[in-house]
């Protein structure tokens, strides 16, 4: 028995994010089917996390347990051969039978990006929120800077009821502009449900001057969901980099 490591990336956009349904195509649903045909056995893959509708990969770690004797780069060409255009496998490698995707996670990054422009782009309507105002960068980011650290994020989660605990830690938050293009960078030690989106669309909040910077401690004091900003929109979301 071999325990495979598995890199991939993948475009959300027609899928109902990664985690396998009975009535809806996801990321999980494809990579099984391709994966059990090049291994030519069943496979059940264990990914780090789960995804929504609509938001990407850049780098999503997956597991599987195989009797297979193929190579690892075989796996990744025969794998891709098998995939669509839309989600790709990065790389292969043989781990310990006790590694898990999801357990042995350490951090994760995730990018939100935004287009900001009165036009829309005819190239990337789906990899960015569309905002047709100017963002206020330096108020996102002394915003952003309250957010840093070990907090409980209940404020920023839509569902909280399926985790024991909201308090999580937030290692850094980087706020990058160039041209048309603004980058939201969080790297944490995980994430509650939606807590990225709903702290893209505070800062966006922030930037509107709903809020200001320095309300960010007593949102997160409330514990309220409903004292925090918008839910941003999934498809400018990206997994960006998973830590082990």
């Amino acid at each position: 028995m071999r325990n495979l490591k598995v890199m991939t990336a993948y475009r959300g956009t027609k899928y109902h994010g990664f985690q396998r349904q009975s009535n809806a195509l996801t990321v999980q649903e494809v990579l099984e089917r391709a994966v059990s045909k090049v291994l030519n056995e069943q496979a059940a893959i264990i990914g780090c996390s789960r995804t929504d509708t609509g938001v990407h990969a850049r780098e999503f770690c997956f597991n599987v347990k195989t009797e297979s004797k193929i190579s690892n780069i075989g796996f990744c060409r025969g794998v891709n051969g098998e995939l669509p255009e839309d989600i790709s496998i990065l790389s292969c490698e043989d781990v310990s039978l006790d590694f898990h995707a999801r357990f042995d996670c350490k951090g994760k990054e995730y990018i939100y990006k935004i287009h900001c422009s009165e036009s829309k782009d005819p190239f990337g309507s789906d990899l960015a929120f569309h905002y047709r105002r100017k963002f206020d960068i330096e108020a996102a980011k002394k915003a952003a800077a309250h957010l840093v650290g070990t907090h409980d994020f209940a404020s920023f989660c839509a569902d909280c009821t399926s985790v024991s605990t909201t308090v999580r830690t937030i290692y850094s938050i980087e706020i990058e502009n160039s041209g048309t293009s603004v980058i939201i960078l969080v790297k944490g030690d995980g994430f509650l449900y939606n807590m990225i989106r709903i702290i893209a669309g505070t800062l966006i909040d922030v930037s509107e001057g709903r809020f200001s910077p320095d309300d960010m401690p007593k949102i997160l004091a409330a514990r309220d969901r409903l004292k925090a900003g918008r839910t941003a929109m999934a498809h400018g979301l990206y997994l960006n980099k998973v830590f082990y």
